[in-house]
């Protein structure tokens, strides 16, 4: 009997992969993925609206969990560990809950996407709370451990959504306030999510978290003014960001992000309204953090 779920069913256009060439067979991977971003777009009033919930979260205190088994909970864990150094938020505002815990981000543990209870005892131990916003991420819509975190966080008061790559069953969709069903078709090795279906939840939470922060002012214009400096090339980065915004030299750079505990916003607004940081973190606060709602400039022009 032929499997209902899409990410399982067999794709005709890669029946005879086992025999192609190594330039065929990037031809045909390639081909593939080609038509994940359009799949993409078809959701993209429910990604919005994800967004929407998660920046609304985040401003009355809320967090984020991501919630998977395998390559779902490794890509939910993936992108709850770029937030802090890319936005500088704290390292518990998005995170990544992955069944079998964090041996399973390199090693399969094996049966652990089919425990419910362990979803419930995961989300109890990470201290998930009415307010939260619990996204379940299951390719194939189908994985017991996602539908068991979606129903807890129901049952708790947290917001749900499902990102699925094939139509989840009634009783996982019963779980999630907002569905996003991104089908990608059959894989080019049947039943290996890792492929089109990961590229798609990757570019989805990528929306999600990218959208949620740009709301909070996490940019200013397309400039990543939030990053925590924590290397050499992303205080080079804060150094540019600052002579490019603020016309400063190099050195007059790296002086401001001194005054401004190495916080390129809080640099920016001394900078461009002549206050010291106590002024410039009280007017940033009063106006929901945002850049432009604080000093009347428009980020400087794309070089082209």
């Amino acid at each position: 009997m032929l499997d209902p779920r899409i990410t399982e069913q067999r794709n005709p256009r890669t029946a005879g992969i086992d025999l192609a060439s190594p330039h065929e067979i990037v031809a045909l991977i390639n081909a593939e993925d080609a038509g994940v971003p359009a799949a993409v777009a078809t959701q993209a009033a429910q990604i919005a609206q994800a967004m929407a919930v998660a920046e609304q979260t985040f401003r009355s205190g809320g967090r984020l969990f991501y919630v998977g088994a395998g390559t779902s909970g490794r890509l939910g864990v993936l992108d709850a560990s770029e937030c802090p150094p890319t936005f500088g938020v704290d390292f518990d505002m998005v995170q990544g809950i992955i069944a079998g815990g964090m041996p399973a981000l390199t090693r399969a543990q094996e049966g652990a996407e089919d425990r419910p209870q362990g979803a419930r005892d995961d989300l109890t131990a990470a201290g998930v709370r009415a307010g939260d916003f619990v996204i379940g991420i299951a390719a194939s819509g189908t994985t017991p451990y996602v539908r068991a975190a979606l129903e807890h966080g129901r049952s708790i008061g947290t917001h749900t959504a499902i990102v699925a790559c094939s139509p989840p069953p009634a009783e996982t969709l019963a779980a999630a306030d907002i569905a996003i069903v991104v089908v990608t078709g059959p894989e080019v090795v049947t039943g290996s999510t890792r492929m089109k279906a990961g590229t798609a939840t990757k570019l989805v939470l990528n929306i999600i978290t990218t959208g949620a922060m740009i709301r909070l002012g996490k940019t200013y214009g397309n400039l990543m003014v939030d990053l925590v400096a924590t290397n050499a090339k992303l205080e080079d980065r804060s150094e540019r960001i600052l002579r490019e915004v603020c016309g400063v030299t190099r050195e007059q750079a790296r002086s401001l992000l001194d005054s401004a505990d190495r916080r390129v916003k809080v640099a920016i607004v001394m900078q461009k309204l002549g206050v010291d940081k106590a002024e410039a973190l009280r007017r940033l606060a009063e106006h929901g953090g945002v850049i432009r709602r604080v000093i009347p400039d428009a980020p400087p022009p794309v070089r082209t």
